[in-house]
Parts: C-alpha cells; sequence; structure tokens
C-alpha cells in the first residue's frame, strides 16, 4: 500500500461486500474499520502514516496544475482545519450547500476558508484569511433540520486570491504555496514528543498511535500539523499554525505553545498545595488526594471565589469532604506520614497550567486547579463538587468574569 487512497479502496470494497450481506454502512464508517484492520486507532492516524511513507514517491493528491484554480469554497466560523486531519462539518448557509452540491456534482475538492470573525454572516474577501485549505469530500448527510453534516480531510494550504458568491454559491480562487525545505530536527521533534506527552496526559487526550506515528516520520511539518490537530488552541493560534508555511518554525511554534503552559505558580496556589498536603500529614494518609486538595482549595482565595459564585455552601462541602477523609481512607494510614500526591492530583496540578494558558492567567490559581479537578470524574472529590453545584460549566462562567484571577 502506496497512500490513503489504497485504503480508500479497502474501505469502498468492504462497503460493497457488506451491502450485499444486508448490512449498510456509511463510507466514513467504512474507513474508521478498515483504519482499525490495519492496526490504527482511526482514519487520521492511519492516513498521516501512509502519507509520510509516501512522501517523494507519489505526488501529492489534488496538486494545483496551474498557476490559480476555482473551487468552490467553505467559510468556517470557528475552527481551522490543517492537512491530513479529518473534519466533520456542519453547514447550513445556503451558499455553502451549494458550493458542496457543486462538488460532489464535478467530483472536486473544496477550499476551507477561515472567517476572521465568526459573527459575519456573509463573508466575502476581506471577510477572511488569506491561507486556507484545499480539502477533499468524504460524506455529505442532509439533517433532519435542513442543514447538512459533511465530512472532510484536509489536504494542503492554498493561498486565497479571491474569495465570493458566484452565482449564489461560495468559491476561491486559489494558488498553491511552497513551504519551506524538510530539514533534520531530531531534538526539537523529541522535546516536542516528551511534552506533548504531559499535554495529553493533562487534558485528558487519548492519541495511543500518534507515538508510533511520532516513530515513523522525521518530517517536522507534518508532525507539526500532527500535534496541532490534537492541542487545544485558540483561533487565532491556529490559524499562525496554519500561516506558518517554514515546516521548521512551524514545528518551533508547536514548543512555544507547548511550553508557554508552564506558568508561574500563585502565592495563594502555592500554599493551597501545602496545605494539601498538611491535611495528607496531619491523619498520617500515605498519599494526598484529590479530596485533600479540594479541601484546601475551599480556603483558597481565588478558588473558593469561584465556588462562591456557583452559590456553593463551603461549609457543607467541607464538612462532606472531612467525613470522606477520615472515614473512607482509614487504609491509607502510615506510622510516620508523608504524603505523596496521587497520580491523579499531579494531573490537575499539571492540567491546571495548561488551563491557565489558555484563560489568559499570568500565574496559575487554585481557579485553575478547580476546573482542572472536573476531569477526574470518578473522584469523590468531583461527586461532591457537583453535589454542592458547582459545575464545570458555572466555574467556567465565572472564571470568563474574571472571578478568581488572582495575582501573581
Amino acid at each position: 500500500m502506496r497512500d490513503f487512497r489504497d485504503a480508500k479502496a479497502m474501505a469502498q470494497a468492504l462497503r460493497e461486500s457488506l451491502t450485499h450481506k444486508a448490512v449498510t454502512i456509511s463510507h466514513s464508517e467504512s474507513l474508521e474499520l478498515v483504519s482499525k484492520m490495519l492496526g490504527a486507532a482511526d482514519w487520521n492516524t492511519l492516513s498521516a502514516m501512509l502519507q509520510a511513507d509516501r512522501r517523494d514517491t507519489v505526488a501529492p493528491a489534488a496538486r494545483l496544475k496551474t498557476t490559480t484554480a476555482l473551487y468552490p469554497a467553505v467559510p468556517l466560523r470557528d475552527l481551522v482545519p490543517l492537512p491530513n486531519a479529518t473534519y466533520p462539518l456542519f453547514v447550513g448557509r445556503e451558499s455553502t450547500v451549494r458550493a458542496l452540491n457543486q462538488a460532489f456534482d464535478g467530483g472536486q475538492e473544496v477550499v476551507l476558508a477561515i472567517q476572521r470573525e465568526a459573527a459575519v454572516d456573509d463573508p466575502r474577501f476581506s471577510d477572511v484569511y488569506e491561507i486556507g485549505i484545499l480539502a477533499q469530500l468524504l460524506e455529505l448527510v442532509p439533517l433532519e433540520d435542513g442543514t447538512f453534516r459533511v465530512l472532510t480531510r484536509g489536504l494542503r494550504r492554498v493561498a486565497l486570491r479571491s474569495f465570493a458568491a458566484e452565482s449564489a454559491a461560495y468559491q476561491a480562487e486559489v494558488s498553491d504555496v511552497r513551504e519551506g525545505a524538510t530539514r533534520d530536527a531530531r531534538d526539537l521533534i523529541r522535546r516536542i514528543y516528551q511534552r506533548f506527552q504531559d499535554y495529553a496526559a493533562a487534558h485528558g487526550i487519548l492519541v495511543p498511535d500518534l507515538w508510533l506515528f511520532f516513530d515513523q516520520t522525521r518530517d517536522p511539518g507534518q508532525i507539526a500539523d500532527t500535534v496541532a490537530t490534537r492541542m487545544k488552541l485558540s483561533i487565532r493560534d491556529k490559524y499562525e499554525l496554519l500561516a506558518t508555511l517554514d515546516p521548521m518554525k512551524r514545528l518551533e511554534r508547536i514548543e512555544a505553545l507547548l511550553n508557554a503552559s508552564q506558568r508561574p505558580v500563585s502565592a495563594n496556589y502555592a500554599a493551597t498545595k501545602r496545605q494539601a498536603l498538611d491535611h495528607a500529614d496531619r491523619r498520617r494518609h500515605q498519599y494526598a488526594t484529590l479530596e485533600h486538595l479540594l479541601l484546601a482549595l475551599i480556603d483558597d482565595a481565588e478558588a473558593s471565589a469561584v465556588m462562591r459564585a456557583c452559590d456553593a455552601d463551603l461549609g457543607g462541602l467541607s464538612q462532606g469532604l472531612v467525613q470522606y477523609l477520615d472515614n473512607e481512607l482509614k487504609h491509607t494510614v502510615i506510622e510516620a506520614a508523608s504524603a505523596e500526591p496521587t497520580a491523579a492530583f499531579k494531573r490537575v496540578d499539571q492540567r491546571a497550567a495548561f488551563l491557565a494558558q489558555e484563560v489568559g492567567y499570568a500565574a496559575v490559581t487554585g481557579a485553575n486547579a478547580l476546573v482542572a479537578l472536573f476531569a477526574e470524574t470518578r473522584s469523590p472529590a468531583a461527586r461532591l463538587l457537583a453535589e454542592h453545584g458547582v459545575s464545570r460549566g458555572r466555574a467556567d462562567k465565572a472564571i470568563a468574569r474574571g472571578v478568581g484571577k488572582g495575582e501573581p
């Protein structure tokens, strides 16, 4: 197998074979099944690995034959697609639907153009960014509300020369873009590999086959795109990665974004973590758990402000935590206790740093740790928060209003 089109042919053959047996599956489902048959977690991972394998032997798919070419176009409000990744899009604008119908009828690719402002309902050339993605259409499904779900796969970057609604359908004239030469970046790739493992663990991102992909390609641009697809970034940060054409600079930007999570810790939050360990040590518990941390967060100025904004009964929450720690963790009592934070405690601490970066905090606060705790859904701490009306959504809204920001 030389490229992802062979895998697509296998998927089509599988789909036709099942149809003869009165079993109906969608095109995207057949792609996912073939991916698993070939040992990959999903179609995104398989296609990225195969694209890397075919480099220098097969011409890139959909290579433009002339200086510019005209394609049906889809403006995107809140998504920045990247090459070698599959995206489900939900579209309802009439001009977009007509563009998609034109593309499917003509067997064409489409241009995915990123809007500068999501609120613009009828974008023109000045309303979209200069760099977009040429994408392959995989599936178009009409929905009951009159909108459509379209499955697309990003192929490569293109430069937009024009964008308008021609004949009531969006169209874009694009030209090819040249990316910088691929250079050896083993040390940088190794650092990103290590940092992204921490990032994935902190955000609960499951990417088992991504590590195999790291082993099989040394293309810095492709690694940067693959990692960026899985990172939780703002539209602005993702577009900057899309618009960075030099592969080495793109990979360096990825490293900078991963390193940006290393925020200083506020004095209050540093004291809160020490207090959490003290709660465990006083009880001679072998481990400091999320419940010890949450008990300390009740006394943390920033975290408690967020909980109060959620109308939480801090007294009742504190009482519930104390009862749990005193009665449910007796089996962890040891003679000479110097409590070690559990893996969940460490994950929350790591995740808090990334969350501080995402909301623009200069330092990590207890409010970030509180929000980071919600991902540990099986913990008694998360359950007690829910029982007292503190949810991730309400906490996020409070933080968006400036509650819990604190000072470095």
